[in-house]
């Protein structure tokens, strides 16, 4: 590394190597991140390019007149890091030092002399010219460099403009890095707890899918972050009957999990079983609406059905989730549209009726399968990546809300909810696929496919983590 001459030293010929220093300064400093390594790396740098007998910074951030307090000083052997440790740095009043950083500007002392009951006396003994660069912050000064030499009138004033500059762009770039530094640490601290709140969240979906004797049961779970609003659950019922939840809250992260959470302690805290869809959605809507989510205008969509295979039935209702379909054997699609009514958490007295859907018996042959919103494949309870393709000609066309373009509205369906805003964008996914046989052993074919929901507020969600949750039943 070659050594600048005295950059103080404004002779032409100097100037190759005042640049070469300060292109290596530059160079080294680009290479480090943390607030203290830069500072040291700066203090080197500087009193090679401007050699100074000291310096030291003051700062007046968050004192009165005339308090300041040293946050650097070159001579320390175990500096403090001012933003993390403010307890060890020192406090004083008055003095040269006080009545420099309050002012506000630019001070140059040719020929320095100091009382003995100055505080600046501890600092700058043996020094005779003093140069303080005053550093602005939001428009104010916060903070002053102090720089001192052995000599009287050791600052050439010409030199003055270029340190106050030069001064001040170091003072903004560490900030920055310090600023970088604690929105790193929050973020580590966030994420630890949203790591958290998914693995609770993890904890009250189902560990396994029922075995249900004629049925296929497929499940697809993946969030669009770290934890969600998505909720998917089983309620084995008696006479071999299966009770099935697909619902999705409003909102993305933690709040959306939290809800999630509400709805899945007050399904399992119902004393009858669930064997009636619109009971179950009724009641949670009740619970939700007195006790939640009027005050946060948070919602819930859901989807709750009832397989029984002994009758060969399905009943159901929603609550402003997206449609379901069935897909029967000989390649028919339905939407299962007939059952809507507002979201879960809106009005605390809606009423959710109930369809019953027979599931005639389809011959052997080919698996259900259904194409997810991202090109995804669930094929006979396994999820596969593929691209999407063209929807079958036999499936009817479904706009907004479920109901089939140009045909009247179905009696209970809402366009959008009102509360705490309208759903939109795309969030995370639960996504179940059930076929049906009536022998149990043989090969399924006719299924109802749950789709996820998209009951979103506000913003576009994070990518979705790797991992998705992917489940059949034996």
């Amino acid at each position: 590394m070659t050594v600048a001459p005295d950059s103080f030293e404004t002779e032409p010929r100097h100037w190759r190597a005042r640049l070469a220093a300060s292109v290596d300064a530059v160079r080294e400093l680009s290479r480090h991140s943390d607030p203290q390594d830069v500072y040291a790396v700066f203090a080197r740098r500087l009193n090679e390019l401007f050699p100074v007998g000291r310096q030291l910074t003051v700062s007046r951030r968050g004192l009165r007149a005339p308090q300041y307090r040293v946050t650097r000083y070159s001579l320390w052997t175990d500096p403090a890091d001012p933003w993390k440790e403010l307890h060890r740095l020192p406090v004083h009043a008055g003095g040269l030092l006080a009545e420099t950083v309050y002012a506000g500007q630019p001070r140059l002392v040719p020929d320095l002399a100091l009382g003995s009951d100055d505080p600046a006396a501890e600092y700058l003994a043996g020094q005779r010219s003093v140069l303080a660069v005053p550093l602005f912050d939001q428009g104010t000064v916060q903070n002053m460099l102090v720089l001192a030499r052995e000599e009287p009138d050791g600052f050439p004033r010409d030199r003055i403009p270029d340190l106050v500059l030069l001064g001040n762009l170091f003072a903004r770039a560490t900030r920055t890095l310090a600023q970088s530094r604690a929105v790193r640490e929050a973020h580590d601290a966030v994420d630890y707890e949203l790591r958290t709140v998914a693995d609770i969240q993890a904890s009250l979906l189902p560990d396994r899918v029922p075995a249900v004797p004629g049925l296929d049961v497929a499940v697809h779970y993946q969030a669009a972050g770290r934890a969600g609003g998505d909720y998917y659950d089983f309620f084995p019922l008696p006479g071999g009957r299966l009770g099935v939840l697909v619902a999705d809250a409003s909102g993305h992260g933690a709040p959306a999990a939290v809800l999630m959470a509400i709805a899945h302690s007050a399904a399992h805290a119902r004393p009858d079983p669930p064997d009636r869809p619109g009971e179950l959605l009724t009641h949670l809507n009740g619970h939700l609406t007195r006790r939640y989510t009027q005050k946060t205008g948070s919602f819930m969509t859901a989807f709750y059905a009832v397989f029984d295979p002994a009758a060969g039935t399905l009943a159901y209702a929603s609550a402003g989730h997206d449609p379901a379909r069935l897909a029967r054997a000989d390649g028919a699609r339905a939407v299962l549209n007939r059952a809507q009514r507002l979201p879960l958490g809106i009005n605390p007295d809606e009423v959710y009726p109930e369809q019953v859907v027979p599931l005639r018996p389809g011959r052997p042959g080919g698996p259900v399968h259904r194409r997810g919103d991202r090109g995804g494949r669930a094929r006979r309870g396994r999820v596969r990546p593929g691209p999407a393709r063209r929807r079958p000609a036999a499936r009817p066309r479904v706009g907004r809300g479920g109901r089939r373009r140009g045909a009247p509205r179905p009696e209970g369906v809402h366009r959008r909810p009102a509360a705490g805003g309208r759903p939109h964008g795309r969030g995370g996914r639960a996504g179940l696929t059930a076929g049906w046989s009536p022998t149990p052993g043989r090969e399924v074919r006719p299924g109802v496919v749950f789709p996820p929901g998209r009951a979103t507020i506000g913003g576009v969600p994070t990518p979705p983590l790797p991992g998705p949750r992917c489940q059949r039943n034996p």
